[in-house]
């Protein structure tokens, strides 16, 4: 890492001083000094709660086995802010960093983007640079608000949605389905995961309102047909589909891809999308961390935690379960609690080594109504000790609940994490 990388890219993380602010102007007023080169490009937007990061990296891949090239903006990273920025197959270089950062920091000091817009703002530069045919962009939080929401899609996604963030969002299912309908525009497409009517209703009434024809997409049109520490298979509109994501979870978010990749692509077939799915990764994701039965997921919210329980016990369903877990305190607790009680046979209680989660103690406080034996370790090295003497006794491990552990995780298993494809 270069001093001049390493000072720049300290600079873009201090912009995290100002916080999270919820509007388009400044991150229109930092496009515009850059010379807007959204205008000249392709969207897919998606948004969602659960489900977004897995969907927007298995349409990356079936857009690309299409022959387009493809830019992928998601958030948060795992291990190198690089991850975040990539187009077929590269992520943004350090030097490309050091390029943005120079020649634009000028216009981000005296604009005060935070750190998000103007890495948003990098990418779409960064896809303009390139020439990429259409540009997958997660939003970061919401939706309407969200600094993502200034590029104009050729289709809006919308993957499942539950109780997440609540202090930004709004503390019910309501506020936080109308921000997340707020991609919505005038007259494009979106692909909208089936899920709760009430949900639904709020989303459809926006897309009424904006004359946005409408793709449902609802798991029960799939047939699971197995789910394996490899990853799961279905059918689905007559084919069989294999994608290397573990879950059922993961059916519909192969079926949102795939729907919405028919909307910007018409030379797709069965073989390429199936290919795609067999060949996509995504860290963090029901990754399975030894030869046996520990996993890593990054779920922090109740329904994402139910959601990967249900997958460790089809996985394995003779083994008990030991929890590794960890929490970010913006986290609606007593949701979290009700989804993990009587889901493990042992609960070890964690945080960080860079102080960003709670303290363990805290955190303990906080689950004081789990049902749950609970033990508190003082780091997450720490713990995977434990879950490693237990996996040998014949239980399966689940390290959750955050993304700012990923470091810690794939330092203790020695597992190198490339920069590279998905």
């Amino acid at each position: 890492m270069t001093s001049d990388f390493k000072n720049l890219l300290e600079e873009l993380y201090n912009l995290q001083r100002l916080g999270i602010k919820t509007g388009l102007e400044h991150t229109r007023e930092l496009l515009k000094a850059v010379g807007n080169p959204h205008h000249k490009l392709k969207f897919v937007h998606v948004a969602g709660t659960n489900g977004k990061g897995s969907t927007c990296a298995l349409l990356y891949n079936i857009l690309k086995q299409a022959g387009k090239k493809v830019g992928l903006y998601t958030s948060p990273h795992l291990l190198n802010f690089n991850e975040r920025i990539r187009v077929n197959g590269h992520t943004i270089s350090n030097e490309e960093i050091v390029d943005f950062m120079r020649n634009n920091y000028n216009h981000i000091i005296n604009i005060q983007t935070t750190f998000f817009e103007t890495t948003t703002v990098m990418a779409l530069d960064h896809f303009s640079k390139h020439n990429v045919d259409i540009a997958i962009i997660e939003t970061g939080l919401g939706g309407r608000l969200d600094s993502t929401n200034v590029i104009m899609p050729e289709v809006s996604v919308i993957t499942s949605i539950s109780m997440d963030h609540l202090d930004i969002l709004g503390e019910s299912i309501t506020k936080i389905a109308e921000e997340k309908a707020g991609i919505i525009k005038d007259f494009i497409p979106l692909i909208l995961a089936g899920q709760g009517k009430y949900v639904n209703s709020i989303i459809l009434e926006k897309a009424r309102i904006k004359n946005s024809p409408v793709t449902i997409v609802h798991p029960k049109n799939a047939t699971l047909i197995k789910v394996d520490y490899g990853g799961t298979s279905f059918s689905y509109d007559g084919n069989k589909f294999r994608v290397s994501l573990s879950g059922e979870h993961q059916v519909l978010n192969c079926m949102m891809a795939i729907e919405a990749a028919k909307k910007v692509c018409n030379n797709l077939n069965y073989n390429k999308i199936n290919k795609a799915c067999c060949c996509t990764k995504w860290p963090g994701r029901m990754e399975r961390l030894t030869n046996h039965s520990i996993y890593y997921d990054v779920a922090h919210n109740a329904s994402g935690i139910s959601v990967i329980l249900d997958t460790v016990k089809t996985i394995h369903p003779e083994k008990s379960i030991i929890g590794l877990f960890c929490l970010k305190g913006d986290k609606e607790i007593d949701r979290i609690v009700k989804a993990i009680n009587g889901h493990f046979s042992q609960l070890l209680i964690t945080s960080d080594e860079r102080g960003l989660l709670l303290p363990v103690d805290r955190l303990s406080s906080l689950l004081s109504n789990c049902q749950l034996k609970c033990t508190l370790v003082s780091s997450v090295a720490d713990g995977i000790i434990i879950l490693r003497e237990k996996e040998k006794k014949g239980s399966a491990g689940l390290i959750f609940g955050s993304h700012y552990i990923a470091n810690e995780i794939y330092r203790a298993f020695e597992i190198s994490f490339e920069r590279g494809d998905i």
